[in-house]
């Protein structure tokens, strides 16, 4: 894919190739120009796991203390008072087999899904639709509970959810290029800290081994993974 002008020009403003701080590599992404919208920026974290065993699949959620800048849009499948403080608490789409049905045709505008337990065998089946897309519910991301108003104001606040692909990479938007130095290293900390936290047993050798920041439409600032501070 083509490089525009300005990422060959924001490339050419550090060392690439260079380990920095995870202070020096924040200050950096912040030096670097953006388009015209706010980017994100993303953390992209490699672990020394194999995802292939099931007892190395990494799969949870992380609060990210100063948010994700983003506006979550959340489907919760519910009924009865559930669906009513879901509608309460802001959810963006609720319904039961009705929700479901719109699913099923293809409708998915939405970040997130949350199910109650009793709605579990009707989004099963949405499989299909949902899964390819990382948007299934799952009790150890908490996407399944019956407390469907607390998760919805823990996403909207700034819960996400990570995932070793199958290189065993994880994925998280850490913020967006308009947050201060501070917001973005306490969100890259914040996500650290927790995949120290939830290390298998069984994971062998360097567990952290590479760490990049970049924007949405930018080049990658390396991190050195022994020189981010953790709780």
């Amino acid at each position: 894919m083509a490089q525009s002008k300005q990422y060959r020009d924001n490339a050419q403003k550090y060392d690439r190739d260079r380990l920095h701080s995870d202070e020096e590599a924040v200050a950096i992404i912040k030096s670097l120009g953006t388009k015209k919208f706010d980017e994100t920026v993303d953390a992209v974290i490699r672990l020394g796991v194999d995802p292939r065993k099931a007892d190395q699949m990494i799969r949870a959620t992380v609060a990210l203390p100063a948010g994700t800048g983003k506006d979550v849009r959340i489907a919760v499948f519910a009924q009865g008072e559930a669906a009513q403080a879901a509608r309460d608490a802001g959810a963006d789409h609720v319904g039961g087999d009705d929700l479901a049905a719109e699913v099923e045709k293809g409708m998915t505008d939405f970040d997130l899904a949350i199910a109650t337990p009793d709605m579990m065998p009707t989004v099963g089946k949405l499989g299909r639709v949902l899964g390819p897309r990382g948007l299934m519910p799952n009790p150890k991301t908490g996407t399944v509970t019956p407390d469907v108003a607390k998760a919805i104001g823990e996403f909207k606040g700034g819960m996400v959810e990570y995932r070793t692909d199958r290189f065993a990479n994880v994925h998280v938007p850490i913020g967006k290029a308009s947050f201060d130095e501070s917001a973005l290293l306490t969100n890259l900390r914040a996500l650290v800290t927790e995949l120290e936290r939830v290390r298998p047993a069984s994971a062998k050798g360097d567990y952290m081994r590479k760490v990049v920041l970049s924007t949405t439409m930018g080049p990658g600032v390396r991190v050195d993974p022994k020189r981010i501070v953790t709780a």
